[in-house]
Protein backbone atom coordinates (compact mmCIF):
# COMPACT_ATOMS: atom_id res chain seq x y z
CA UNK A 1 0.00 0.00 0.00
CA UNK A 2 1.95 3.48 -0.72
CA UNK A 3 2.65 5.50 1.79
CA UNK A 4 2.73 2.64 4.24
CA UNK A 5 4.78 2.03 7.42
CA UNK A 6 8.50 2.11 6.14
CA UNK A 7 7.75 4.18 3.61
CA UNK A 8 8.24 7.77 3.00
CA UNK A 9 4.80 9.51 3.44
CA UNK A 10 3.01 11.31 1.09
CA UNK A 11 1.58 14.03 2.71
CA UNK A 12 1.08 16.56 0.34
CA UNK A 13 -0.81 14.98 -2.60
CA UNK A 14 -3.87 16.03 -3.94
CA UNK A 15 -5.91 14.00 -2.03
CA UNK A 16 -4.34 14.43 1.30
CA UNK A 17 -3.49 18.06 0.66
CA UNK A 18 -3.67 19.71 4.47
CA UNK A 19 -6.14 22.74 5.05
CA UNK A 20 -4.74 25.86 5.57
CA UNK A 21 -7.63 27.54 7.83
CA UNK A 22 -5.79 31.17 8.04
CA UNK A 23 -5.13 31.00 11.35
CA UNK A 24 -1.60 33.44 11.69
CA UNK A 25 1.22 31.49 11.44
CA UNK A 26 3.70 31.80 14.27
CA UNK A 27 5.98 34.61 14.78
CA UNK A 28 9.41 34.83 15.79
CA UNK A 29 11.92 31.37 16.79
CA UNK A 30 11.08 28.66 17.75
CA UNK A 31 9.71 28.31 21.60
CA UNK A 32 13.13 29.59 23.78
CA UNK A 33 13.74 26.73 26.11
CA UNK A 34 13.38 27.74 29.69
CA UNK A 35 17.51 26.68 30.88
CA UNK A 36 15.86 26.71 35.01
CA UNK A 37 12.90 24.38 33.75
CA UNK A 38 15.42 22.00 32.35
CA UNK A 39 17.55 21.73 35.47
CA UNK A 40 14.92 21.57 37.45
CA UNK A 41 12.56 18.83 35.72
CA UNK A 42 14.52 16.60 34.22
CA UNK A 43 15.59 13.67 36.55
CA UNK A 44 18.55 11.67 37.35
CA UNK A 45 16.93 8.68 36.07
CA UNK A 46 17.67 9.52 31.71
CA UNK A 47 20.59 7.69 30.97
CA UNK A 48 22.80 10.21 30.06
CA UNK A 49 25.09 8.31 28.32
CA UNK A 50 25.32 8.13 24.77
CA UNK A 51 25.24 4.64 23.12
CA UNK A 52 24.56 4.27 19.76
CA UNK A 53 25.83 1.19 19.09
CA UNK A 54 22.76 -0.85 21.61
CA UNK A 55 20.02 -1.08 19.26
CA UNK A 56 16.72 0.62 20.10
CA UNK A 57 13.41 -1.38 21.26
CA UNK A 58 10.64 -1.60 18.58
CA UNK A 59 8.05 1.22 18.82
CA UNK A 60 4.40 0.54 18.88
CA UNK A 61 2.29 1.05 15.91
CA UNK A 62 1.09 4.21 16.94
CA UNK A 63 4.28 5.53 18.14
CA UNK A 64 6.11 5.09 14.83
CA UNK A 65 3.33 7.32 12.98
CA UNK A 66 2.87 9.76 15.60
CA UNK A 67 6.83 10.08 14.90
CA UNK A 68 6.35 10.04 11.39
CA UNK A 69 3.24 13.09 11.87
CA UNK A 70 5.39 14.70 14.03
CA UNK A 71 8.47 15.54 12.53
CA UNK A 72 6.45 16.76 9.37
CA UNK A 73 4.61 19.24 12.07
CA UNK A 74 8.29 19.67 13.65
CA UNK A 75 10.45 20.41 10.54
CA UNK A 76 7.66 23.08 9.65
CA UNK A 77 6.25 20.51 5.96
CA UNK A 78 2.91 20.98 8.56
CA UNK A 79 2.84 24.24 9.36
CA UNK A 80 1.03 25.69 12.64
CA UNK A 81 -2.36 26.63 12.50
CA UNK A 82 -2.92 23.95 9.95
CA UNK A 83 -6.08 21.14 9.68
CA UNK A 84 -4.54 17.64 9.94
CA UNK A 85 -6.66 15.37 7.11
CA UNK A 86 -9.07 13.19 8.65
CA UNK A 87 -9.36 10.01 10.07
CA UNK A 88 -9.73 7.89 6.79
CA UNK A 89 -7.74 10.02 4.90
CA UNK A 90 -4.72 9.71 7.28
CA UNK A 91 -5.46 5.87 8.05
CA UNK A 92 -5.21 5.24 3.89
CA UNK A 93 -1.76 7.15 3.91
CA UNK A 94 0.42 5.38 6.61
CA UNK A 95 -1.71 2.10 5.98
CA UNK A 96 -3.12 1.34 9.96
CA UNK A 97 -6.16 1.64 11.64
CA UNK A 98 -8.16 4.04 12.60
CA UNK A 99 -7.87 3.30 16.58
CA UNK A 100 -4.01 2.92 15.75
CA UNK A 101 -4.36 6.80 14.11
CA UNK A 102 -6.00 8.02 17.32
CA UNK A 103 -3.32 6.67 19.70
CA UNK A 104 -0.75 8.49 17.39
CA UNK A 105 -2.81 11.49 18.28
CA UNK A 106 -2.76 11.31 21.29
CA UNK A 107 0.51 11.41 21.88
CA UNK A 108 0.73 14.21 19.74
CA UNK A 109 -1.72 16.35 21.47
CA UNK A 110 0.02 15.14 24.69
CA UNK A 111 3.17 17.30 23.66
CA UNK A 112 1.45 19.94 22.75
CA UNK A 113 1.94 19.53 18.88
CA UNK A 114 -1.53 19.14 18.34
CA UNK A 115 -5.40 20.46 19.67
CA UNK A 116 -8.20 18.37 18.77
CA UNK A 117 -11.72 19.40 18.34
CA UNK A 118 -14.80 17.72 17.26
CA UNK A 119 -15.95 20.21 14.68
CA UNK A 120 -12.78 21.70 13.33
CA UNK A 121 -10.49 18.55 13.26
CA UNK A 122 -6.93 17.86 14.78
CA UNK A 123 -4.99 21.28 14.26
CA UNK A 124 -1.04 22.23 15.06
CA UNK A 125 -0.37 24.46 17.37
CA UNK A 126 1.94 27.43 17.77
CA UNK A 127 5.30 26.01 18.41
CA UNK A 128 4.84 28.39 21.48
CA UNK A 129 2.61 25.68 22.53
CA UNK A 130 4.86 22.76 21.77
CA UNK A 131 6.69 21.12 24.93
CA UNK A 132 10.22 22.10 23.80
CA UNK A 133 11.57 20.05 27.55
CA UNK A 134 10.24 16.51 25.78
CA UNK A 135 13.15 14.09 24.26
CA UNK A 136 10.93 13.16 21.38
CA UNK A 137 9.60 16.76 20.62
CA UNK A 138 13.37 17.49 20.52
CA UNK A 139 14.43 14.50 18.11
CA UNK A 140 11.76 14.94 15.56
CA UNK A 141 12.68 18.97 15.70
CA UNK A 142 16.26 17.73 14.54
CA UNK A 143 15.97 15.51 12.75
CA UNK A 144 15.75 16.33 9.27
CA UNK A 145 19.08 16.94 6.88
CA UNK A 146 18.81 20.51 6.46
CA UNK A 147 19.68 23.42 9.01
CA UNK A 148 17.13 22.48 11.85
CA UNK A 149 15.10 25.76 12.56
CA UNK A 150 15.84 25.51 16.72
CA UNK A 151 19.26 25.57 16.11
CA UNK A 152 19.82 29.29 17.41
CA UNK A 153 17.70 28.84 20.09
CA UNK A 154 19.81 25.64 21.04
CA UNK A 155 23.11 27.13 20.82
CA UNK A 156 21.73 30.17 23.69
CA UNK A 157 20.93 27.58 26.06
CA UNK A 158 24.46 25.83 25.38
CA UNK A 159 26.50 29.07 26.14
CA UNK A 160 24.42 29.30 29.19
CA UNK A 161 25.03 25.70 30.10
CA UNK A 162 28.32 24.42 29.17
CA UNK A 163 30.81 27.00 30.24
CA UNK A 164 29.55 26.70 33.84
CA UNK A 165 29.72 22.92 33.43
CA UNK A 166 33.30 23.17 32.23
CA UNK A 167 34.18 25.49 35.25
CA UNK A 168 32.23 22.85 37.54
CA UNK A 169 34.45 20.20 36.00
CA UNK A 170 37.49 21.68 36.52
CA UNK A 171 37.17 21.72 40.25
CA UNK A 172 35.50 18.43 40.65
CA UNK A 173 36.37 15.72 37.93
CA UNK A 174 37.61 12.66 39.60
CA UNK A 175 40.45 10.96 37.44
CA UNK A 176 38.27 8.79 35.79
CA UNK A 177 36.27 11.77 34.62
CA UNK A 178 39.77 13.24 33.53
CA UNK A 179 40.37 9.75 31.70
CA UNK A 180 37.36 9.83 29.77
CA UNK A 181 37.29 13.75 28.73
CA UNK A 182 40.71 12.52 27.04
CA UNK A 183 39.82 9.76 25.55
CA UNK A 184 36.67 11.58 23.50
CA UNK A 185 38.74 13.95 23.28
CA UNK A 186 41.42 11.64 21.49
CA UNK A 187 38.29 9.66 19.51
CA UNK A 188 37.49 12.82 17.92
CA UNK A 189 40.91 13.28 16.70
CA UNK A 190 40.87 9.49 15.05
CA UNK A 191 37.57 10.39 13.25
CA UNK A 192 38.92 13.56 11.20
CA UNK A 193 36.90 12.30 8.14
CA UNK A 194 34.66 10.06 8.86
CA UNK A 195 31.23 11.91 9.82
CA UNK A 196 29.09 9.62 11.74
CA UNK A 197 32.27 8.55 14.15
CA UNK A 198 33.27 12.47 14.42
CA UNK A 199 29.32 13.26 15.60
CA UNK A 200 29.53 10.30 18.32
CA UNK A 201 32.73 11.60 19.26
CA UNK A 202 31.93 14.93 19.83
CA UNK A 203 28.68 13.82 21.71
CA UNK A 204 30.75 12.03 23.63
CA UNK A 205 32.96 14.79 24.78
CA UNK A 206 30.00 17.48 25.77
CA UNK A 207 28.49 14.38 27.79
CA UNK A 208 31.78 13.61 29.61
CA UNK A 209 32.10 17.43 30.69
CA UNK A 210 28.78 17.84 31.62
CA UNK A 211 29.36 14.41 33.40
CA UNK A 212 32.55 15.61 35.39
CA UNK A 213 30.22 18.17 37.20
CA UNK A 214 28.75 15.68 39.66
CA UNK A 215 25.47 17.59 38.95
CA UNK A 216 22.92 15.84 39.53
CA UNK A 217 20.27 18.00 37.70
CA UNK A 218 23.75 19.05 34.78
CA UNK A 219 24.38 15.50 34.14
CA UNK A 220 21.04 14.49 32.63
CA UNK A 221 21.13 18.01 30.77
CA UNK A 222 22.98 15.90 27.60
CA UNK A 223 20.75 13.58 27.05
CA UNK A 224 17.77 15.66 26.72
CA UNK A 225 19.48 17.30 24.04
CA UNK A 226 21.06 14.27 22.40
CA UNK A 227 19.39 14.43 18.71
CA UNK A 228 19.98 18.51 18.77
CA UNK A 229 23.38 18.04 19.63
CA UNK A 230 23.38 15.50 17.12
CA UNK A 231 22.03 17.34 14.15
CA UNK A 232 24.52 20.80 15.07
CA UNK A 233 27.80 18.57 15.02
CA UNK A 234 26.43 16.90 11.88
CA UNK A 235 26.35 20.45 10.21
CA UNK A 236 29.27 21.82 11.40
CA UNK A 237 31.62 18.36 11.60
CA UNK A 238 30.94 17.88 7.53
CA UNK A 239 33.44 20.42 6.95
CA UNK A 240 37.34 19.21 7.46
CA UNK A 241 38.68 22.40 7.96
CA UNK A 242 36.29 23.43 10.43
CA UNK A 243 36.77 20.34 12.07
CA UNK A 244 40.23 21.22 12.52
CA UNK A 245 39.79 24.24 14.24
CA UNK A 246 37.38 22.53 16.58
CA UNK A 247 39.90 19.92 17.55
CA UNK A 248 41.96 22.74 18.32
CA UNK A 249 39.55 24.54 20.71
CA UNK A 250 38.30 21.34 22.87
CA UNK A 251 42.08 20.31 23.37
CA UNK A 252 42.42 23.73 24.87
CA UNK A 253 39.10 22.38 26.96
CA UNK A 254 41.39 19.25 28.34
CA UNK A 255 44.56 21.35 29.05
CA UNK A 256 42.00 23.75 31.58
CA UNK A 257 40.12 20.72 33.05
CA UNK A 258 43.33 18.94 33.91
CA UNK A 259 44.87 21.69 35.55
CA UNK A 260 41.77 22.41 37.46
CA UNK A 261 41.56 26.07 36.52
CA UNK A 262 38.13 27.01 36.26
CA UNK A 263 38.29 30.57 34.35
CA UNK A 264 40.40 28.58 31.80
CA UNK A 265 37.97 25.66 31.76
CA UNK A 266 34.95 28.18 30.97
CA UNK A 267 36.77 30.44 28.46
CA UNK A 268 37.64 27.67 26.71
CA UNK A 269 34.34 26.28 26.37
CA UNK A 270 32.83 29.56 25.51
CA UNK A 271 35.49 29.39 22.72
CA UNK A 272 34.14 26.31 21.23
CA UNK A 273 30.43 27.88 21.41
CA UNK A 274 31.50 31.11 19.38
CA UNK A 275 33.27 28.86 16.95
CA UNK A 276 30.48 26.59 16.70
CA UNK A 277 28.17 29.28 15.87
CA UNK A 278 30.38 30.92 13.67
CA UNK A 279 30.99 26.96 11.85
CA UNK A 280 26.99 26.74 11.90
CA UNK A 281 26.87 30.68 9.97
CA UNK A 282 29.21 29.60 7.45
CA UNK A 283 27.20 26.07 6.86
CA UNK A 284 24.41 27.52 6.47
CA UNK A 285 25.04 30.44 3.92
CA UNK A 286 26.95 27.75 2.12
CA UNK A 287 23.32 25.66 1.93
CA UNK A 288 21.40 28.33 1.05
CA UNK A 289 24.12 29.10 -1.70
CA UNK A 290 23.61 25.41 -2.92
CA UNK A 291 19.69 25.66 -3.06
CA UNK A 292 19.81 28.83 -5.34
CA UNK A 293 22.37 27.02 -7.27
CA UNK A 294 19.89 24.29 -7.90
CA UNK A 295 16.97 26.63 -8.34
CA UNK A 296 18.81 28.42 -11.06
CA UNK A 297 19.95 25.72 -13.16
CA UNK A 298 16.20 24.10 -13.01
CA UNK A 299 14.91 27.21 -14.63
CA UNK A 300 17.83 27.97 -16.88
CA UNK A 301 17.20 23.96 -18.16
CA UNK A 302 13.26 25.05 -18.29
CA UNK A 303 13.90 27.97 -20.43
CA UNK A 304 15.99 25.60 -22.69
CA UNK A 305 13.78 23.69 -23.50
Amino acid sequence: MPGGIGQPPLLGRSALRVEFTGCSEAKGSIHNLNIICILILVTAKIKWKSEPSVPMPRLSLHHEVAGRIGSLIAQGRIQPGSVLPNEAALGVEFGVSRTALREAIKVLASKGLVEVRRKTGTRVRLHTEWNMLDPEVLSWLFSGTGVPAGLADLMEVRRVVEPAAARMAAGRATPEDLDEIREACLAMERATGDLPSSVESDLRFHLAVLEATHNVFMRPFGALIQAALRASFRLTNSNRDLYSKSLKLHRAVVVAIEAADGDESQAAMLAILGQTSRDIATQTKAAAAGKAGVGLRKRAKKGSG
